[in-house]
């Protein structure tokens, strides 16, 4: 009966710990993307005509989050600021295109 205790007192302890996470908006990687992200997902597939594109990266701010985007098959890298209304600005490519 003593280890009855003791595991039903782990499980309410962890229960209480489960309720202190925060969510801070960012995509962690494991689920759908933001709205932000979706937007700069869509324009940048927009902007360079290739709709292989993929979430890198991004940074939450209220300002407006940047998303850093991977197009092609060799993921060159892209970036945008996108909003919580589903616009975004700033569609920029990291590539240094001099070299290509």
């Amino acid at each position: 009966m003593k280890l009855n205790g003791k595991v039903i007192f782990v499980v309410a302890g962890l229960v209480v710990l489960a309720g202190c996470v925060e969510d801070s908006g960012e995509n962690s990687g494991g689920g759908t993307p933001t709205v932000a992200e979706q937007a700069c997902l869509r324009d940048v597939t927009r902007t360079t005509n290739n709709p292989d594109v993929v979430l890198l990266s991004s940074s939450f701010s209220q300002a407006g989050t940047e998303v850093i985007v991977g197009v092609g098959p060799q993921r060159a890298r892209w970036s945008c600021i996108g909003y919580s209304n589903g616009t975004t600005a700033g569609i920029t490519s990291l590539t240094n295109e001099g070299t290509l």
